[in-house]
């Protein structure tokens, strides 16, 4: 018989019932929150208002809501109002308590588990609105409801002040406001919340829920505003407006946007879609307003569709010659160029994936395939104009399929693990373990040298970038295929690329770019994340992709030195090795504009040591988001450029230029 350790089995040597925790309420919460938030990041806290959110958000699906108006308040405080029907006051028949208590204390206790409620809810993924009183330092609730203001007070999870009539209102003002302020405690990494994550969350619920307006305002003081900010999103046109949205960097083929909204075996379907002269596609889809990254059921039955009717219409049409009609189009050809955003609501959603992001409902892709096989094919019969433009598209990337086949075959020919390949270029670790080794992207021969001698040859790769390489924005895959260090670095990092990629195969689970502090390490940087954005995905999805940072500054004093990341530390040091009188006379400041300034040792401890360095890992939060800010930054229009980097100038604090 196996015996336990003391340790193992406490002090008495008894496990016994009085070894059992018991968490009582929302106990669980405080103790394990990101099991139920995800992170005590920016990204939790964040994620606590689209909790209540959410709520406001069943109350317009169901019929009962026209307006949510959500505050940041000067302390960071959050308050979320809506118009909806407010939670129910009435005591519970069981529980012996009000309904609003119970949806503030229990955790599962809400309408949205019972089907007469809500038919579909948008916030089944989510954890409801008592996590969010659990990690609220204080939270409070007013609720207008049959003709009463009723007002309810907490402080993490336990009930302040019970349910309370406050004064008379008339009957028709309905609705609820629930006011928090996150627990300092939980998210100890920051209590700031950032406007432009919650602006884009709340203008994606517009589209996706054509008609509620949705207000977001922030009281906080800023330079320069003497008044609040304010912006209020509505989208009476839904996700064709959200397609508009995405687009208005782009160059559309056709004017409008196709869209289709319709109910198919008891699944609402929204479909919008419009081509652009570009070469990447942008598809997003949702279920019950949750952004399925990882796709599902639904996703492949529209993909499927798309292929087949624009398959079908190229073999009806007359206009085209017999080579062409012949023409077998796979799923990137007819997706080239595509910007399509899909939504469908279904009663009762099965998540699946690693990130519970991913749609499992079987019945979802067959109502899918069907529903856009039918009136996608009804819409290019009596739209011929947009159908030859979209046609025309597809052939052309058909044609260029053959040209990226060939380009390809170049990456195969040598296995990843032929370092003959790569001569003077990619320089090895030894271990073959992919979790234990990191390949560094550096830019330029100098900064590769010094991270070749300075490295740790077992563990550490290092692939030096010659140039700048090509802008995928606005090449065809092709063209990128062709590119000799888009190539290199294909064939370095052994998953393959687009439909072939196999995040299994990759033979680094560190991806770092190391690039210079300046303008032309910013634009090279910003050049290799886009490739990774549009070709490797599930290389930042996996966590694989991060970004060195060295520092800027050398602060020494005989044989005492320090590095400064920001111009704030280097002043700091200095002022520190100067002392308060002598000033900074034998004070030496370097500064590094480029990693090739650093010898070896230096670049090892600062930037390249585990132990010591700092990395930035780059995630994708908000793929909506990141899709627009990549359109912005590297595509063909000029003025969204330009009014982005207008309205980031006052954050940019000494540019070399």
């Amino acid at each position: 018989m196996a015996q336990r350790s003391a340790a193992e089995s406490g002090a008495g040597g008894e496990y016994g019932a009085q070894n059992i925790t018991v968490l009582k309420g929302l106990e669980a919460v405080r103790m394990r929150p990101g099991m139920y938030i995800g992170s005590t990041s920016a990204r939790g806290l964040h994620h606590l208002v689209y909790e209540v959110v959410d709520n406001s958000i069943d109350e317009a699906l169901a019929g009962y809501a026209k307006r949510v108006t959500v505050t940041i308040h000067p302390d960071d405080s959050i308050s979320v109002e809506d118009d909806g029907r407010g939670i129910p006051v009435d005591v519970h028949p069981t529980e012996g308590l009000p309904g609003v208590e119970l949806a503030m204390t229990v955790l599962h206790a809400g309408g949205k588990f019972d089907k007469n409620t809500y038919k579909v809810s948008g916030g089944l993924h989510g954890v409801g609105v008592s996590v969010v009183n659990a990690l609220s330092d204080r939270l409070k609730v007013w609720i207008k409801r049959g003709g009463k203001e009723h007002y309810m007070d907490f402080a993490r999870g336990i009930t302040q002040a019970k349910l309370a009539v406050l004064r008379a209102v008339p009957a028709r003002e309905t609705g609820t406001k629930v006011w928090f302020k996150p627990d300092a405690t939980i998210f100890q990494e920051t209590q700031r919340y950032d406007w432009t994550t919650l602006a884009s969350r709340l203008r994606e619920l517009a589209f996706l829920n054509k008609g509620i307006q949705i207000t977001l305002r922030d009281e906080r003081p800023d330079e320069g505003r003497a008044e609040a900010r304010e912006e209020v999103f509505h989208a009476e046109g839904g996700l064709r407006e959200f397609v508009q949205h995405l687009n208005r960097s782009r160059k559309p083929l056709h004017p409008e946007v196709v869209s289709i909204d319709t109910t198919r075996d008891d699944i609402g379907i929204e479909v919008a879609l419009q081509y652009n002269d570009g070469y990447a596609d942008t598809v997003f889809s949702f279920v019950n307003n949750i952004n399925t990254h990882e796709g599902g059921t639904h996703l492949t039955g529209f993909k499927s569709a798309l292929t087949s009717v624009i398959n079908k219409y190229i073999e009806k049409s007359s206009s085209l010659n017999k080579k062409d009609r012949e023409l077998r189009l796979s799923g990137d050809d007819v997706r080239e160029g595509l910007t399509a955003v899909l939504s469908v609501k279904v009663r009762e959603p099965q998540f699946e994936g690693q990130t519970k992001t991913k749609l499992g409902n079987s019945e979802a892709e067959g109502a899918v395939r069907s529903v856009v096989n039918e009136l996608l094919t009804q819409y290019l019969e009596e739209h011929p104009k947009t159908a030859n433009a979209i046609i025309e598209k597809a052939i052309s990337a058909a044609r260029a399929r053959e040209a990226a086949r060939k380009a390809r075959d170049l990456t195969r020919k040598k296995s990843a693990l032929d370092v003959a390949f790569l001569p003077g270029k990619l320089a090895d670790c030894s271990l073959s373990d992919p979790s234990l080794c990191e390949i560094y992207l550096v830019e330029g021969d100098s900064a590769g040298g010094s991270a070749k001698q300075g490295r740790k040859r077992d563990f550490q790769a290092i692939l030096p970038l010659r140039g700048k390489i090509i802008n995928v924005e606005k090449a065809r895959f092709d063209k990128v295929l062709s590119n000799e260090e888009i190539r290199t670095i294909i064939t370095a990092l052994g998953t393959g690329i687009k439909e072939e990629f196999d995040i299994a195969k990759a033979r680094y689970h560190k991806v770092i770019i190391m690039t210079d502090a300046d303008v032309d390490g910013a634009h090279i940087r910003t050049l290799l994340l886009t490739f990774f954005f549009r070709q490797m995905p599930q290389l930042i999805e996996a966590g694989f992709l991060y970004i060195a940072q060295p520092p800027l500054y050398r602060v020494a004093k005989g044989k005492e030195e320090h590095w400064a990341y920001s111009e704030g530390e280097r002043d700091g040091y200095a002022e520190r090795l100067g002392g308060g009188g002598e000033g900074r006379g034998t004070v030496m400041i370097q500064r590094y504009k480029g990693l090739g300034e650093m010898n070896p040792d230096q670049l090892w401890r600062t930037t390249m040591d585990p132990e010591t360095r700092t990395m930035m890992r780059v995630t994708m939060e908000d793929a909506v988001l990141v899709d627009e800010t990549f359109q912005t930054l590297m595509g063909d229009d000029v003025e969204p450029r330009r009014q982005f980097i207008e309205s980031k100038a006052r954050f940019v604090r000494n540019l070399d230029v």
